[in-house]
């Protein structure tokens, strides 16, 4: 690791906001971005997000990929809601590519490579797949280890390593819950979804399953998304 690599990985905290925070810088560069140039945004930000991850696993000892029926279970449950809920529960009005200077987008493809590309080209499959291993294999990740890992026991105590992951505290649960749907547009689902990766890792006391979850339901619903198709959840 570099000097900087290594100061960061001797705070538990920072090893932990640190993955996170540069995804999210990079995807607002990617919502200011039009054309091809988002796409090729996304591709870097999953790659540094990932080399992020590898580099600070050893830190990061909660992030271990586990397999249990309750993170296989919620990961089908979780999709079935996400896009069962669609005619009930209310949307934020505000999509994160509307904030681009206010300005109004068409919310059935706002990223969509099919159309940018074309529907055959080997660019639009590209960066489909892209799309799909950031959102199953590193979003999950990243989520998981700032959302239930540390946010919820950060509230807690700011010493969050002492607890458990599996600790049971309505209120500081409720806002890292509340903060997990304030960043996506969906803000019922995500709620509702944030609460059920906190029974997932609670029922056994390890983050792994919550991973498998989170990943099982966004490669359903990138496969939703592209086959059906319905571009709203992109």
């Amino acid at each position: 690791m570099s000097g900087q690599l290594e100061k960061i990985a001797a705070s538990p905290v920072w090893v932990r906001v640190t993955p996170f925070a540069v995804f999210l810088v990079l995807t607002q560069i990617q919502v200011l971005s039009d054309g091809a140039g988002k796409y090729w945004i996304y591709l870097a930000k999953t790659l540094v997000a990932a080399w992020l991850l590898w580099q600070f696993r050893r830190q990061i000892s909660e992030m271990r990929w586990a397999f249990g029926w309750e993170g296989i279970a919620a990961g089908v449950a979780g999709f079935v809601m996400w896009v069962g809920l669609d005619h009930l529960a209310p949307y934020l009005l505000v999509s994160p590519e509307m904030l681009r200077f206010g300005g109004e987008v068409d919310a059935a493809g706002t990223w969509n490579p099919f159309t940018q590309f074309g529907a055959t080209a080997a660019l639009a499959w590209f960066f489909f797949a892209v799309r799909l291993l950031g959102s199953s294999l590193v979003v999950p990740c990243l989520e998981e280890v700032f959302y239930r890992s540390l946010a919820y026991r950060w509230i807690i105590d700011q010493d969050f390593l002492k607890l458990p992951l599996n600790i049971v505290k309505p209120l500081p649960m409720l806002i890292a819950c509340a903060v997990f749907a304030a960043t996506h547009s969906e803000i019922v689902h995500a709620f509702l979804y944030a609460l059920l990766m906190h029974w997932v890792v609670w029922r056994r006391n390890r983050l792994g399953d919550a991973m498998t979850a989170h990943a099982i339901t966004n490669c359903l619903l990138a496969c939703w998304v592209v086959f059906r198709p319905d571009w709203r959840y992109w």
